[in-house]
């Protein structure tokens, strides 16, 4: 394996403290939904997480369409980032990830979606203890 970047960021004091990246590019105040008085004070870890993994994925959707011979024009990819609590006490992640790739026809379009989850690397990350739940909108 060749590593191609490192990103580096740092929280302090949790879900509603602060996130800072060493470059300099990211500096956020957290809110948590989970907190009175906060919760609109920021985005939370989960909102920051489903741009992320949004952002990943259109881009997995577009390797994946080129290799299946296909040229996207345009993509969107909405995530849905929920934050549950287990039957042990413990907390996991469910996602939904809703695909938009106009000019391509909706069984083509699952096809694509389902060799991108199988490549991008937030899906792989997740496999195994999260649900990842793919819709083509």
């Amino acid at each position: 394996m060749k590593t191609l970047f490192t990103a580096e960021a740092t929280s302090t004091n949790g879900r509603s403290g602060t996130i800072k990246s060493s470059d300099g590019f990211l500096d956020v105040t957290l809110g948590n939904p989970l907190e009175k008085g906060i919760e609109k004070r920021g985005p939370n870890p989960e909102l920051l997480f489903a741009g992320a993994y949004s952002a990943c994925f259109n881009g997995a959707l577009r390797n994946a369409a080129k290799k299946l011979g296909s040229t996207l024009e345009s993509s969107t990819v909405r995530a849905l980032v929920s934050l549950v609590e287990d039957d042990q006490g413990g907390y996991r992640l469910e996602v939904e990830l809703h695909t938009q790739l106009p000019g391509i026809e909706r069984t083509k379009a699952q096809h694509i979606m389902d060799e991108a989850h199988k490549t991008c690397p937030y899906s792989k990350a997740l496999r195994g203890d999260t649900t990842v739940k793919l819709v083509v909108d």
